[in-house]
């Protein structure tokens, strides 16, 4: 049975609209108007036009966040993706972590991003839950009267090489160079951040669970739920992505059927700095990346030849 870890009241959230004007060689956005909550927010959310990809000056209705984030554990690089029931949009897609930007943070989004990372991605050891650290800095503990954090093993947090195009915030330049879009169908700014989370080695036996808030009557619910970890692990090589889906359940990869399935709209093709899709067919993003997606039981037939030639290494052949 799902586990309620916490809730919290929406009207606590604000958030600002924002002004956003776009060159060929950047982009700056700066807050308007009245701070709104959650439901406000969901009510600007409306399509919008711009006839020009590349220069542009409207108004949006929120900041949101992601976090392309790869993971490096027993020495091979991952994306994490999440599972979410997008209930404003009335669909079901992988997507990267991500969240609506808060008023007071408008100018630190990475900060957003660092929290969505600490809320939505848990890792599990039999020995606890890890906790994290971004350089020098330690990661909120947002679930801590629920769970049993380990402070002695924390994961570490660090940022990846950024966009080649300028985000400003007002005057403001984001250093870390988030890549940005403008999503039509929901008229809002996207900001996407690359971090590294190094898993530590001594954290072997380790399981993965995506928990998300979901709007319940009057309040915002977080559960776990260990039926469904909703947190997915596409393997890299060389940096780019393969064509396969895995969970991690106590140490093991478990492949992940990807029939049917939709990947949300940041991996759509962007044209200039506009994103004009909801989602994208799971097939279809295969096709745009040049990947093959590979044949039934491929992807587990190779971590299985691996665990073979290590077992060779360790046992000795018997001899007539």
């Amino acid at each position: 049975m799902p586990r309620t870890l916490i809730r919290k009241n929406p009207s606590n959230f604000k958030t600002l609209p924002l002004f956003v004007e776009a060159t060929p060689e950047g982009l700056a956005y700066q807050s308007v108007g009245m701070p709104l909550n959650f439901a406000q927010t969901l009510q600007r959310r409306k399509p919008v036009t711009v006839p020009d990809a590349e220069r542009f000056a409207l108004e949006l209705a929120n900041l949101g966040v992601s976090v392309r984030l790869t993971l490096h554990w027993q020495n091979r690089d991952y994306w994490v993706l999440v599972r979410q029931r997008r209930q404003d949009r009335g669909d079901v897609v992988l997507k990267l972590i991500s969240g609506y930007v808060p008023a007071h943070e408008l100018n630190i989004p990475l900060h957003t991003a660092i929290q969505e990372i600490a809320e939505e991605c848990l890792l599990e050891t039999p020995e606890g839950w890890l906790g994290g650290r971004f350089n020098d800095t330690w990661l909120p503990a947002p679930y801590a009267a629920a769970l049993h954090y380990r402070e002695a093993l924390p994961f570490r947090l660090t940022p990846l090489s950024g966009s080649a195009r300028p985000v400003r915030c007002a005057n403001l330049q984001l250093l870390e160079r988030p890549r940005a879009y403008v999503h039509l169908p929901t008229a809002s700014l996207q900001l996407i951040y690359d971090l590294r989370l190094e898993v530590p080695k001594e954290a072997k036996t380790l399981s993965l669970f995506h928990v998300d808030e979901r709007l319940e009557g009057d309040q915002l619910v977080a559960r776990l739920d260990r039926k469904r970890p909703d947190l997915y692990l596409m393997p890299l090589q060389d940096g780019e992505p393969l064509a396969e889906l895995y969970t991690l359940k106590k140490g093991q990869l478990s492949p992940a059927g990807t029939r049917g399935l939709y990947l949300a709209e940041s991996f759509a093709r962007q044209d200039g700095w506009l994103v004009r899709d909801e989602r994208i067919r799971w097939k279809d993003w295969l096709r745009q990346q040049g990947l093959t997606a590979p044949d039934k039981d491929t992807g587990l037939a190779r971590l299985r030849g691996k665990a073979k030639q290590l077992l060779k290494k360790i046992v000795p052949r018997k001899t007539a």
